[in-house]
């Protein structure tokens, strides 16, 4: 007992903010766990998974539209490619049609001119069409200006000479035309 009388007679001696610090320090630890031990009421149960549920929507409509792009360019890419497979191809192919023309000019054989017609049907069965030069304007997107020529006022700007055949391969230039441009 003589052991609690000298507690008591320390805690009487200590001064009174010091007893009231100790024991604030000593509430203190309860009230934090009571409040990490609370449970979220219901509503904000409610409101956190219907936050989450327009976040996974946002999410998903977003990659449904991403997708799509995907598809779409994709398809875009394989019709591009499909249109133009062959454009290498008929490239090397020009050059024949040139030699054809240099050998229906320098002889008459009727063979050479046979051939040469069933080479331009077979050209154009796959879309290959030669470009316009006859009295057309001069067109940078169709045209190659090898030279220009001094002309009449109604011969500026047009194609006057065209000295090599250009090819479109549908709307794709595959060879411009090289012209002589009346100025």
């Amino acid at each position: 007992m003589s052991k609690n009388k000298e507690d008591k007679e320390q805690e009487l001696e200590q001064p009174v903010e010091e007893q009231e610090t100790e024991q604030q320090s000593g509430q203190q630890p309860e009230q934090t766990e009571k409040n990490e031990t609370t449970e979220p009421t219901p509503e904000e149960q409610l409101a956190k998974a219907q936050e989450r549920i327009e976040e996974l929507e946002d999410k998903n409509l977003r990659m449904m539209a991403e997708f799509d792009n995907y598809r779409r360019r994709t398809n875009k890419e394989k019709l591009e490619l499909m249109a133009t497979a062959g454009e290498r191809i008929f490239k090397e192919m020009l050059p024949l049609v040139d030699d054809f023309e240099r050998a229906i000019a320098a002889t008459d054989d009727e063979g050479v001119k046979l051939i040469y017609q069933k080479f331009l049907s077979f050209l154009d069965k796959n879309d290959v069409h030669p470009i316009e030069t006859e009295d057309a304007d001069f067109n940078t997107d169709e045209h190659e200006a090898v030279t220009t020529f001094a002309a009449g006022e109604d011969k500026k700007g047009k194609v006057i000479d065209c000295t090599q055949k250009g090819y479109k391969l549908g709307e794709k230039v595959i060879r411009f035309a090289k012209v002589v441009v009346g100025e």
